[in-house]
């Protein structure tokens, strides 16, 4: 038998679970405490997960969908937020940030009707497509929870805890190198060191 990578949320949640010394499950939907436990867990443990940080292979833009009802107050208009979203990071015109205000699935902004507003956000990435370092991070994660709910160790739930903690921080400084990387504006201290 040969491993493989675990690219579905059972594949996820029964990795976890061996992690604790359970038995891995099949479906969520089987009456054992694992399978409950995990079904209940999983969903809520991945989204808050992904929106710990700015992961590149969850990131995406859009063009926002202006909406005709116009804002009660303060602002000039809405757009509608992508369904997928689960963090916005920026929302930008002519490739410049604005300012805006999100309420509920709306962004709301002082734009005019003729600007194109791009957002820039986190969604829900299918585990098919989430890195190696990300999902040994969340079955960490959900080690954690599982300690307490199924295998009631405490001290494991400690191990588990640190231990994704660490494969997270990991996980965040791999993904963070996704990208050009940022120069550093020495101008401001060489005027400052020259006066």
């Amino acid at each position: 038998m040969t491993s493989t990578a675990a690219n579905s949320a059972i594949d996820i949640a029964s990795r976890a679970l061996v992690l604790i010394g359970s038995e891995p499950i099949t479906s969520f939907d089987t009456a054992s405490t694992e399978a409950l436990v995990a079904s209940n867990m999983y969903e809520d443990t991945v989204r808050a997960t992904l929106s710990s940080a700015r992961w590149r292979f969850a990131t995406e833009q859009a063009t926002l969908n202006q909406l005709t009802d116009a804002p009660t107050g303060r602002f000039d208009l809405a757009h509608q937020l992508p369904s997928d979203l689960l963090v916005l990071h920026g929302v930008t015109i002519n490739d410049r940030l604005i300012e805006y205000t999100v309420y509920g699935d709306k962004v709301f902004s002082d734009s005019s009707t003729n600007d194109s507003l791009i957002a820039d956000y986190t969604f829900r990435a299918t585990e098919d497509t989430w890195p190696s370092y990300f999902s040994l991070a969340v079955q960490y994660a959900l080690a954690s929870i599982f300690s307490t709910s199924i295998a009631r160790d405490d001290g494991l739930m400690q191990v588990m805890e640190a231990k994704g903690n660490q494969l997270m921080a990991k996980a965040r400084n791999i993904d963070a190198q996704q990208q050009t990387t940022r120069r550093l504006s020495t101008s401001r201290f060489v005027t400052n060191r020259r006066s």
